[in-house]
């Protein structure tokens, strides 16, 4: 949906807007998308890590829009997070889930509540902890499936702990 308003915004197909306006300016080659901007980019660990840097610390974006992507936008609302189950509620940004307080969660017992990001059907996910400071990509070959439900979130725990230390 917010692909269709950004392209009705600007009269630029949402996939063109995304390549001139974000990913051509921060260097981001390998990154394209051809489809649903919902599930069809792809890209690299590189092109990502630039993405995340960007949103932690925009000069490209308008950091107004950042922070609205990283804010619930409709407070309460349920929901259901793939292989986690229904969520009370499932808290959004624009384009971002938010971890606030679900349990279980994706990110791990140790993200704040703040921790934003997104994971696909892919395997893959990026997520953003604004009270670490600290962002994560992780990249996989293999669909999404109980074996990510196990591996990310302790996988993200010892991430944010190595990070403390």
């Amino acid at each position: 949906m917010l692909g269709d308003h950004i392209a009705k915004a600007t009269d630029i197909p949402f996939a063109e807007y995304l390549r001139q306006g974000v990913l051509e300016p921060l260097g981001m080659a390998s990154t394209s998308l051809d489809g649903s901007p919902a599930k069809d980019g792809v890209s690299t660990v590189d092109d990502l890590v630039r993405f995340a840097a960007e949103v932690q610390a925009p000069r490209l974006l308008d950091p107004r829009t950042v922070r609205e992507a990283m804010s619930v936008v409709h407070p309460g609302l349920p929901g259901v997070l793939p292989g986690y189950g229904h969520q009370k509620p499932n808290d959004w940004g624009l384009g971002f889930e938010i971890r606030d307080g679900k349990s279980p969660h994706w990110t791990g017992a140790a993200s704040s509540p703040r921790t934003f990001g997104h994971f696909g059907q892919s395997g893959t996910f990026l997520w953003i902890d604004p009270e670490a400071g600290a962002a994560c990509v992780a990249l996989t070959d293999r669909a999404f499936g109980p074996w990510a439900v196990e591996a990310w979130p302790p996988f993200t725990d010892a991430v944010l702990a190595e990070l403390r230390r």
